[in-house]
């Protein structure tokens, strides 16, 4: 109960299909999503295989809430071996594909081998096909999606697809769902493309039952009321996750210059308020979510970007698109987000990529030749936006940057303001100012993620999960909390939740859905437990591909240049400190 009780095994290289019952006996031990996706890709890949060879696999997830009446429960993680970090890959994504996949009578799709030649899978509950491809391969990724939805003749096919970042195998190549939801860091897009795998379609009919439907109906009915009465929650509808801009740039932790600062003069231009008076037409949310934090945005008026449409414009994309590269333009940050989408870029890596690329250009370490004569300085609207073409079709300069930053550098120059961890560019919280972010962005199972743990709050004063407060600028006490969230997080990542919910419904109601929803009996110690079971796994799979403790670092320029400006002037990472942590 709580699953649709069938795992999908597709082998693109002779067209087979397989469906096998789930283990319900030994997914109890990981919940499912992420957890048990982690255990499928362990048993399924050999080590240190290539993550673009045909032994790599593409594990699509969804969790035992996924398709209930849970609300913000629409998510589904795509889980593979990234071609970016050569690690563990859960990359995750709501939308509605996770209750479409579900109600085809899925829980899990594992993706194995490789395609002769381009082609998509359409799954429509038990009937699954392979169809040819090659007139979609090299349509962007809102085009592919329309194209296939007209071709079946049903607008509410749900669809994940690449672009051409995908098909060029940008290692930071992302997946489109509902044409403005990417499954985005770790490069699952280029696996795709390394298995000429255009796109996956499906169309389900069928429903979830749960365990106690009567214990089950009350317990969603308490998280319904817990979020319509979190006051907080208003702002999140109103300005989405850009109502945090402003206020991360004044507590020095929204990245500037390849993050040289944490403090952007600009930031109010790109804030939630900013794109409530310009951009935004509607808001828009996941299957069964009321909190409808999605906004959809066209530029409007006669400017050079007008008549672009996209959903967002995320915090994080505001801070890597935007002021990471110097840019306070909120329709050109805008048309890039597009861009990007359409593309199949992570906007959170091209950023970043880009933005370390603009500081090479401005201190000579790429020259006016490389770029053909393109000025890549900070601040340059049209350089970014060129330098996003180039690196999807990996043309010139493109061609290097679609390495990622850490490849790229190991190219050019420039390793020490080389913003990554592991090889995954970072998101767009600056950590000088919080070290326990810090710590979390090391030790992610992923590469520097902020979506593992957000430990910033302790950082600023609210309470850990044992009852302390921490003072902010030191490392004293930030192991704890940040580890408690960590397992936490692998657990609700499994089940499937959505960051902006948990807070509010809390892990005690999540573990009585949980329960009511499977027949299970969980705890709370032993729903943590699993979590750290979970992040145990991952990190034994990651050792097993030659990662260790020494691969846990920063950035040299955490550990040596203070920040220059804001509340947080002067203050850096001393190594020493850092590896008390």
């Amino acid at each position: 109960m709580g699953f649709s009780g069938k795992i999908l095994s597709i082998n693109l290289k002779n067209g087979s299909t397989k469906t096998v019952p789930l283990d319900t006996d030994s997914i109890r031990d990981f919940i499912g999503g992420k957890g048990y996706a982690a255990k499928l890709l362990w048993e399924n890949t050999k080590s240190k295989i290539d993550p673009l060879g045909s032994e790599n696999i593409i594990i699509l997830a969804t969790g035992p809430l996924t398709a209930t009446r849970i609300p913000a429960t629409g998510r589904m993680c795509f889980v593979t071996k990234s071609p970016l970090t050569y690690t563990y890959d859960d990359s995750h994504v709501g939308g509605h594909f996770a209750s479409e996949m579900k109600y085809a009578g899925y829980d899990f799709i594992i993706i194995k081998e490789k395609a002769e030649s381009p082609v998509y899978i359409y799954i429509k509950d038990k009937d699954v096909q392979i169809f040819d491809a090659a007139s979609l391969w090299g349509k962007d990724s809102f085009e592919t999606e329309e194209r296939i939805r007209d071709t079946h003749n049903d607008r509410r096919i749900r669809v994940a697809s690449i672009g051409p970042a995908g098909e060029n195998l940008v290692r930071y190549a992302c997946v489109n769902i509902d044409l403005y939801r990417q499954a985005a860091r770790g490069g699952v897009g280029a696996v795709m493309g390394s298995k000429n795998l255009k796109a996956i379609a499906v169309r389900g009919s069928g429903f979830i039952d749960v365990h106690d439907p009567d214990k089950f109906d009350r317990y969603v009915e308490e998280a319904y009321n817990a979020i319509e009465t979190d006051k907080n929650l208003y702002t999140m509808r109103r300005w989405g996750t850009g109502r945090s801009v402003a206020w991360s740039s004044s507590q020095s932790l929204y990245p500037t210059k390849n993050y040289q600062s944490a403090t952007f003069r600009g930031a109010e231009k790109l804030s939630g308020e900013e794109m409530e008076r310009k951009i935004w037409i509607k808001r828009k949310a996941c299957f069964g979510c009321p909190i409808h934090c999605g906004h959809l945005a066209v530029i409007r008026g006669n400017s050079k970007y007008s008549g672009s449409v996209v959903e967002g414009v995320e915090y994080e994309t505001t801070a890597l698109l935007g002021a990471d590269c110097g840019i306070d333009d909120l329709e050109a940050v805008t048309y890039a987000n597009m861009l990007c989408d359409k593309l199949g870029l992570d906007t959170l890596s091209t950023g970043g990529t880009i933005a370390w690329a603009m500081e090479c250009y401005e201190r000579g370490l790429i020259t006016d030749e490389e770029t053909s004569g393109l000025e890549l300085k900070f601040g340059n609207n049209e350089a970014m936006i060129k330098m996003i073409e180039a690196i999807a079709y990996r043309k010139e300069l493109g061609n290097i940057l679609a390495e990622g930053v850490k490849k790229a550098s190991e190219k050019i120059g420039g390793k020490e303001f080389a913003m990554h961890v592991k090889g995954l560019e970072l998101p767009g919280w600056a950590i000088r100012a919080a070290p326990s972010m810090g710590l979390a962005y090391a030790t992610a199972d992923r590469g520097g993620c902020h979506q593992r743990a957000w430990p910033i709050s302790y950082d600023l004063g609210s309470k850990t999960p044992d009852g302390k407060i921490l003072e902010r600028f030191s490392t004293e006490g930030k192991v704890y909390p940040t580890k408690y969230q960590q397992d936490v997080t692998a657990s609700l990542y499994s089940l499937i939740a959505c960051d902006f919910a948990t807070g509010t419904i809390g892990i005690d109601k999540y573990i009585n859905l949980l329960n009511a929803a499977t027949g299970w009996s969980y705890n709370k110690e032993e729903f943590i437990k699993t979590g750290e079971r979970i992040w145990n796994l991952i990190r034994l799979y990651n050792i097993r591909e030659g990662l260790g403790k020494k691969d846990d670092n920063l950035p040299e320029r955490i550990h040596n240049d203070p920040l220059p400006e804001g509340v947080a002037k002067g203050k850096r990472l001393p190594k020493k400190d850092f590896d008390k942590m």
